[in-house]
């Protein structure tokens, strides 16, 4: 049994070694690095990004466009030279360049009220990365208390193995002596079994709920890792009558980043409708372009020989001078050509390039007429959109203000039970008291000690319990006044 003592002694003391040698974060630490990490918040801050170029984007859309093109190549067959409009069969290289430019000039402000949709919806992209970050370190808080309560519960378990350990040993020594019976020894013995597997259990809650708030962080496996104890009761706590619930709601309604994107939505949707109306409106754009080309022949004409006339077959026409009939006849010639190097397909390009130069500037006017009832529906389905985010808007209050008052109700509920909790640790260590003096002089038996001593362990984890129930309930009417997270 002595063996069975010193091994549970030397793992409790081993293993509370190796947890202060741990790093220990505070709940401030724990918050900013979910804040730094944590992929929902980043999944969030990447479409507000996205948003914002969005955003800009839209305001762009107001500028002048400009677009420049160029093309070169070869021509095979029977086609239109650029440059002569003429039909050409021959090979020949081509070159063209132009610059084209437009701007819209009215369009019953679609663009302008674009450029207001997109920055309604940064912002309220802006006030998403803003929820995000309240409800993680919401989350946060909630893990890093529980963790705190399951490490205070290790720490009463422990304080339970030390003082069944004495008992043991002082019951070890009259049961030697002959004043108790070797029941008594036994029935310790069972008592410091259940309060070793009672440490166990209460830390192996403790790596569980420490490992599930190293998982809302983001920490590797192999960094050392564990929590700050804040002293509890110097924890401070608003009262009541600053987190009264109407009082609560109000200031929530300007603080809370969900109300503040459901406004913004609000407004994007409002505007959109007059986007979607300009589609009825005409559409009048300034436009203009700049063009020139150059084009060569792969062969150039080297000389050439005049052969004579074509032989006269009675087809031809027939020229009348002074009473006597001629026939026309057509002239031939050879031509003898070569292939141009590529440095002389070149030749003449800037010269072609100043006489084929030519300017072109326009208005146009684009009125829509009939478009399968396209813009009216587009108008509807945007009034609808607006109506939905209003009652979006009126579901996220209505479930801001329940939450509230539903806090509220839970704090004072935590705090009567919290004060019932005090009294009733006070009884169970006045009854355990009395009992472990009646103990000793042999006045209870060692199974009616026991049982006094389960009562005060019960009280204590259930006022532990009660306590950080309560501290969490006043922190989440903070949370929601729009005080932060903070212990």
């Amino acid at each position: 049994m002595k063996k069975f003592l010193t091994l549970i002694c030397c793992t409790i003391i081993t293993q509370a070694f190796a947890q202060r040698a741990s790093d220990n974060w505070d709940l401030r630490h724990c918050i900013e690095r979910a804040l730094q990490y944590n992929i929902s918040i980043t999944q969030a801050d990447i479409q507000a990004r996205i948003s914002a170029l969005q955003a800009k984007q839209a305001k762009y859309n107001l500028y002048p466009s400009v677009s420049g093109s160029t093309s070169t190549g070869v021509r095979f067959g029977r086609s239109i030279d650029p440059t002569t409009n003429a039909f050409a069969t021959s090979q020949f290289l081509y070159q063209n360049f132009g610059v084209t430019a437009g701007m819209q000039l009215y369009n019953y402000g679609r663009l302008k009220n674009t450029e207001k949709v997109a920055g309604f919806n940064a912002q309220a992209a802006l006030a998403d990365v803003d929820r995000a970050k309240s409800d993680i370190s919401f989350n946060v808080a909630t893990y890093y208390l529980q963790v705190l309560a399951a490490k205070e519960q290790v720490t009463i378990s422990e304080v339970q193995i030390s003082q069944t350990h004495n008992q043991f040993d002082i019951t070890r020594k009259r049961v030697e002596a002959g004043v108790l019976p070797e029941l008594n020894l036994a029935e310790v013995e069972a008592q410091l079994a259940s309060d070793s597997s009672n440490y166990y259990t209460a830390k192996g809650n403790y790596e569980s709920t420490l490992l599930s708030l190293r998982a809302l962080l983001n920490l590797d496996t192999d960094v050392l890792f564990g929590i700050e104890t804040p002293p509890v009761d110097q924890i401070p706590v608003e009262s009541f009558a600053d987190l009264q619930p109407e009082v609560v709601y109000e200031l929530a309604m300007n603080y809370q980043p969900q109300q503040k994107a459901d406004a913004y939505r609000i407004q994007s949707a409002r505007t959109n409708i007059m986007v979607s109306k300009a589609q009825m409106y005409p559409t009048i754009s300034l436009g203009g372009n700049l063009t020139t080309n150059f084009s060569n022949s792969f062969k150039q004409t080297t000389g050439g020989s005049f052969l004579g006339y074509s032989p006269i077959t009675g087809s031809e026409p027939v020229v009348n001078l002074s009473n006597v009939n001629y026939y026309v006849q057509n002239p031939v010639f050879k031509i003898t050509q070569s292939n141009r190097s590529f440095g002389q397909l070149w030749n003449g390009w800037g010269k072609q390039m100043d006489n084929n130069f030519g300017q072109n500037v326009g208005v146009s006017i684009n009125i829509p007429i009939y478009s399968n009832h396209q813009a009216r529906t587009s108008v509807k389905i945007a009034e609808l959109n607006l109506e939905s985010a209003q009652a979006q808007k009126k579901q996220s209050d209505l479930t801001l203000r329940q939450n509230i008052y539903t806090a509220y109700t839970n704090a004072v509920t935590a705090l009567q039970k919290f004060n019932a909790g005090k009294r009733t640790v006070e009884s169970s260590q006045k009854a355990y008291d009395f009992a472990s003096k009646r103990y000793e002089v042999g006045l209870l038996s060692s199974l009616d000690l026991i049982t006094n001593q389960n009562n005060l362990l019960k009280a204590k984890l259930q006022q532990l319990t009660n306590q950080y129930d309560y501290i969490f309930k006043m922190k989440l009417l903070e949370f929601y006044k729009g005080k932060g997270l903070k212990l």
